[in-house]
């Protein structure tokens, strides 16, 4: 993944040394046994796009989600309530990304926090590998965590920030959910990607005021004028999934 070094066991790597230097001291806190959450079943009626979603990885989806409900919740990594909805309003919601990304992708998940897009992505999509970046301890030692507990060996875990990582991270699709407005956003993504690259960002109702609102921002970036915008049909209850995807002009 563009120079970053894996640490073999650990589901972690660290940049290189032109990049953030890793914080040693929080390396001696990735425990898998840590983590307390049981496998949470995809509710009944959700099943069906659930199994359509991960297949024959569904089994690990759910421990996944018995981790965001109960470990997620506890270390405030989700808020308190959201534990009682992990598969109506996270996993169904990341998984509309899993159809929109090419066959043995490298995946970027830029302020991945519980591993949401990241996490779903990789277990939707089993071909990729992804890079989950987050800079903050608590959220890194989670994530490595759960992907020692799952066996993820096509994800690894960087601590460091998106706008420190251009250099030493290339992606051929960059992932983000709820991480920054717009245009930031796309100050920090676009120069993690490899020529070619998209951007696939899961976006609120208001996408297209967001377009409207930093177009000028957006255009001395180089953002391409065709923004594909993907909406998909949110669980029952939930609001429709929206994905706005963009790449930089050239």
């Amino acid at each position: 993944m563009g120079g970053a070094r894996r640490h073999p066991g650990r589901g972690v790597a660290a940049p290189p040394n032109t990049g953030p230097q890793p914080d040693q001291q929080w390396r001696s806190l990735v425990d898998p046994s840590a983590l307390t959450g049981s496998p949470l079943p995809v509710p009944p009626a959700l099943r069906e796009q659930a199994g359509a979603a991960f297949g024959d990885r569904l089994p690990l989806a759910e421990r996944y989600a018995g981790y965001l409900a109960a470990d997620g919740v506890s270390r405030g990594l989700l808020g308190p309530r959201e534990g009682e909805r992990v598969w109506e309003r996270h996993l169904l919601n990341c998984a509309g990304l899993a159809p929109l990304v090419e066959p043995g992708a490298a995946v970027v998940d830029v302020g991945s926090g519980a591993g949401l897009p990241g996490l779903v992505l990789a277990l939707a999509r089993p071909d990729v590998t992804v890079s989950l970046l987050e800079p903050l301890q608590r959220r890194v030692v989670f994530l490595a965590e759960v992907v020692q507990a799952l066996r993820l060996d096509a994800v690894e875990v960087l601590r460091g920030r998106a706008e420190q990582a251009a250099g030493w991270v290339r992606a051929d699709i960059v992932t983000a959910r709820a991480v920054a407005p717009l245009d930031r956003l796309a100050a920090w993504c676009l120069p993690l990607l490899r020529p070619g690259g998209r951007v696939l960002t899961l976006r609120g109702a208001a996408v297209a005021e967001e377009l409207v609102t930093h177009k000028a921002t957006l255009d001395r970036l180089g953002v391409l004028p065709e923004r594909p915008v993907h909406t998909r049909a949110g669980a029952p209850g939930e609001p429709d999934t929206v994905i706005l995807e963009f790449r930089r002009r050239g």
